[in-house]
């Protein structure tokens, strides 16, 4: 009986992981406005949501000046409001200002100053509370938010802005 040889070694594949900036830049056919329908609409009520494009909501988070903070609930009022639709994604909206904090940490690292930088840390979840999966963490958010002057405390596990609905902007 003769041996056979083992089958050639196939090549591994080398993907190359996409950089946070990357993913930030590719809108993959977005802003899209699309009907509320079925689910959406037992969840909404009838009307249009737009589902945003990752700039457009790195573009709210920049507006965001020295001493002053927004929500994810804001910036979803704001592109609503600019597409003139009843509402946003909140998934997809999230989904992007996380996108824009890590790539807007991915230039700090490659040495960009802190005034070329989304200014991450400004943007909240609904009630003031610091999103934990920015990047650094919520020690990280609360030692940059406290240096800009806001007042930050823990309430059970949440890390929460005190009277964060005074200093919202308007976007």
């Amino acid at each position: 009986m003769k041996k056979s040889s083992p089958p050639p070694a196939t090549p591994a594949r080398s993907k190359k992981r996409k950089s946070w900036q990357e993913k930030l830049d590719h809108d993959n056919g977005l802003p899209k406005v699309i009907q509320m329908e079925g689910r959406l609409e037992k969840q909404f009520g009838p009307g249009t949501m737009v589902v945003p494009a990752p700039r457009a909501v790195d573009a709210k988070m920049k507006k965001v000046p020295l001493g002053k903070l927004t929500t994810i609930e804001a910036i979803r009022d704001r592109l609503a409001s600019d597409h003139k639709t009843t509402t946003a994604c909140g998934i997809t909206t999230g989904i992007f200002a996380w996108i824009a904090a890590h790539a807007a940490a991915e230039l700090e690292a490659d040495g960009a100053t802190e005034a070329k930088v989304t200014p991450y840390w400004r943007t909240l979840k609904t009630g003031g509370e610091l999103n934990a999966k920015y990047p650094g963490g919520v020690e990280a958010l609360r030692e940059r938010l406290e240096n800009e002057g806001h007042e930050v405390y823990q309430k059970g596990k949440r890390w929460l802005v005190k009277g964060y609905e005074e200093r919202l902007v308007r976007l």
